[in-house]
């Protein structure tokens, strides 16, 4: 029953990564059709993915503990590097 209790407390630290450090407090979908929001769904998943790959690999390089760094920054980094770089990331 623990092992369960940890799971789901994951799953909604996902949700909430997505919800208010991802997407942003208070933001809503935009789309006007189910399709659109699905898409738009599925959107935000792979960047929360594509995030998490990014902190995976910011670990692996310095031998750390994943779950040691903050998922709060990591968008914040990935913004301003983009910002800082223009050109240098290829959708």
């Amino acid at each position: 029953m623990a092992a369960f209790h940890r799971e789901r407390w994951e799953s909604e630290s996902v949700f909430a990564e997505i919800k208010t450090c991802q997407r942003g407090p208070k933001v809503v979908l935009s789309s006007k059709t189910p399709d659109g929001v699905l898409q738009q769904n599925w959107a935000h998943l792979m960047v929360h993915h594509a995030l998490r790959e990014l902190m995976l690999r910011a670990t692996a390089t310095r031998k750390l503990d994943p779950d040691r760094i903050s998922f709060t920054e990591t968008p914040r980094s990935a913004r301003l590097s983009v910002k800082v770089m223009p050109g240098g990331f290829s959708p």
